[in-house]
């Protein structure tokens, strides 16, 4: 047991040792690099530091995505200061440890040392020396043998006292750092889960627009009259680039898409540009379908036709399936025999859809591109042969016939039903739908199966006080850039955003180009006056425009279509996923 005196000769050389160390000159230890040895004041220190970066860490601003990406960043560098404070923990909990393992064995001597300087000094006489030597020479000898005894015993239990200190001052660092270590996980874990609502924010917005809204676009859409067959090429493009049909302004601006809805199946003029290739029928049907090629499949079922067409055709009409095939009209009469292949492809395709549609007969179809289009006469003699080529051939899954969709132009892609929103269906594919690789808009319309479609990169809509032509004003698409903005900061302004010249579909106050910029300027936001500056980026893999940039500012593709169709003027729209900027 050790005595007071020897406690307090202790507690004087940890308040020493205490000098000493809160003296010592400090560098900032590396908090990021697990393969720096940490002491358990660095690893404190970075634990500390990490605490101070999660407090910088602001909310994030749902308008600004960069913003949005530099937090994320952030949160990644201090989860790796964290995981290599953890790594560092571990270690030291490792070496004190040991230490403590090297302490208890040095106690017995310590306390033997103890001992002895406390007896040596009650019971030493500095004069027993001459008293027990022959002469002075020989006792001071003596004297001076006992003082570096002691002075190497002091010295040793000064180290042993300092090692204690050391220890103990260590391990309540170790369970500080751990506390400290737990608080910032829990506050990290907790910015992170705001950092999550706010990506939300920006990601999602889209989703408060109102169904009202969503039928606004639909009947916005509708109003094209775009045509999914081939055959009756309805519509049209509106703002032809080349030769250039001035809208009577400059600089004017219009957005061309690549081909129309809805881009699921075959391509009908993709199929005739892989004829002019030289493919045959089964190539053609194998690029766009994941479907069995069925012969001799029962060309008895009865098909009853029930509605009206583009027309005005009535039916209620029941046809053998074979004789169905040659009254439909998907295909335009002027294709001719080169594009047999193309043709066939068309027959078997329409034969799969009529039978899957009516469950082998038990239902009736419509007669009009809701479904298909027939007519009531049979089709021109080229139709007649590819079906009477095809009889009986069937593209099947499972043994059943195929809903096999097609569209007149996919504009050099194609998607599977699940891309476009309907129910997922294992034979619809995605597809790069050219002779050639496509790395930009160039690509496109060089290898592009289907380039020759009327329709192939067009823009929709037109204004009759503008030559009828689709072009907007760069202070119109500004505005365009502005609504964006606008809804992004603040999701509840989006029933105010809908285009100027119709009524609102909410039926609330519709805010023009002035209203939208104050409002803006209120949130701090600075409006754009004019489009001097716009390009777009696509994902030339999957044919989808990424972004839209605009006098430095990028938006996203797919919201940039969304908004424009909201609010462009007139039927003035985006048709699909994948479009480009021209300006005259």
């Amino acid at each position: 047991m050790i005595n007071s005196k020897i406690k307090l000769a202790i507690v004087f050389f940890l308040i020493v040792s205490s000098v000493f160390l809160y003296g010592k000159a400090f560098a900032e230890p590396n908090c990021d690099d697990s393969s720096t040895k940490l002491s358990p004041d660095d690893a404190q220190f970075c634990a500390d530091k990490i605490q101070r970066d999660i407090a910088a860490l602001a909310p994030a601003h749902e308008q600004n995505k960069k913003e949005l990406a530099d937090l994320n960043n952030k949160v990644s560098s201090i989860k790796k200061q964290i995981d290599s404070i953890s790594s560092q923990l571990i270690n030291i909990k490792l070496n004190i440890d040991k230490r403590d393992v090297d302490l208890s064995k040095s106690k017995i001597f310590f306390e033997e040392k103890t001992k002895n300087s406390y007896m040596f000094i009650r019971l030493y006489d500095p004069l027993m020396p001459f008293l027990v030597s022959d002469d002075a020479t020989q006792a001071f000898k003596e004297i001076n043998f006992r003082q570096k005894a002691t002075d190497s015993d002091r010295k040793q239990m000064e180290e042993y006292a300092n090692e204690i200190q050391k220890l103990e001052s260590d391990k309540q660092a170790l369970e500080k750092t751990k506390a400290s270590l737990a608080v910032s996980k829990s506050n990290l874990d907790a910015k992170v889960k705001t950092l999550g609502v706010e990506v939300a924010k920006v990601e999602n917005y889209l989703a408060t627009l109102s169904a009202k809204q969503n039928a606004f676009l639909a009947q916005k859409l509708e109003s094209l009259g775009l045509s999914r067959s081939a055959y009756n090429m309805k519509g049209g493009c509106s703002s032809d680039i080349d030769p250039f049909k001035s809208p009577g302004f400059s600089p004017a601006i219009a957005f061309f898409s690549f081909g129309v809805p809805n881009r699921v199946g075959m391509n009908q003029f993709g199929a005739k540009g892989r004829a002019e290739a030289n493919q045959d029928y089964e190539e053609i049907l194998k690029a766009y379908y994941n479907a069995d090629i069925t012969r001799g499949y029962d060309t008895g079922i009865t098909i009853h036709v029930s509605g009206t067409n583009e027309f005005g055709q009535s039916f209620n009409d029941n046809w053998n399936i074979e004789e169905y095939v040659k009254h439909i009209y998907e295909i335009p009469t002027s294709w001719t025999a080169k594009d047999s292949a193309a043709l066939k492809a068309q027959a078997i395709a329409a034969r799969s859809y009529a039978l899957s549609y009516t469950n082998n007969g038990s239902k009736s179809i419509c007669p009009s591109q809701s479904c298909q289009v027939v007519k009531k006469e049979i089709n021109n003699g080229i139709w007649q042969a590819a079906v009477d080529a095809t009889k009986g051939i069937v593209l099947t899954n499972g043994g059943k016939p195929i809903t096999a969709w097609y569209s007149s132009t996919h504009g050099g892609y194609a998607y599977t039903s699940a891309d476009i929103g309907w129910k997922a269906t294992s034979w619809t594919k995605r597809l790069n739908d050219s002779s050639g690789g496509i790395g930009s808009f160039s690509d496109l319309f060089n290898n592009s199966y289907d380039k020759s479609s009327p329709t192939f990169y067009c823009d929709w809509g037109s204004r009759s006080k503008y030559n009828k032509t689709a072009w907007l004003k760069p202070e119109e698409v500004a505005d365009i850039a502005n609504v964006i903005l606008l809804a992004k900061a603040d999701g509840s302004t989006q029933k105010h955003l809908v285009q100027i010249d119709k009524p609102n579909p909410d039926g609330t106050d519709t805010w023009d180009m002035g209203r939208v910029k104050s409002e803006l300027v209120s949130r701090g936001i600075t409006p754009l006056d004019s489009a001097s500056d716009i390009s777009v980026s696509a994902d030339f893999g999957s044919g989808r425009t990424v972004t839209v940039t605009i006098n430095g500012r990028s938006f996203d593709g797919q919201d940039f279509k969304n908004y424009f169709n909201l609010r462009a003027p007139a039927n003035i729209q985006i048709v699909g996923p994948l479009f480009n900027v021209e300006k005259r």
